[in-house]
């Protein structure tokens, strides 16, 4: 257990932070699952349309700190090509 006060604070706030850090994680890789297997499919309006989900969940991620925002606009930028290809 904590012996300070602050100490105490962050062991309450640590899985408050990592269940929801897990959460937005799993969100991220099941869009971006979707969207490849949309391309694998070889159906155009799918893979639009679940492209821009997975954009959407990628951006939200680095803009809550769970991912690196150079890290997402590089995975947007390749998820891009595929759906240009």
């Amino acid at each position: 257990m904590a012996n300070h006060k602050s100490a105490a604070k962050r062991a309450r706030q640590t899985p408050k932070r990592r269940d929801r850090n897990r959460a937005i994680r799993t969100r991220v890789r099941s869009a971006v699952k979707g969207f490849l297997e949309a391309v694998a499919g070889g159906d155009a309006d799918a893979a639009r349309t679940s492209f821009r989900s997975a954009e959407r969940e990628l951006r939200k991620a680095a803009s809550h700190g769970v991912l690196p925002k150079g890290r997402v606009s590089r995975k947007v930028s390749r998820l891009a090509k595929r759906l240009q290809a």
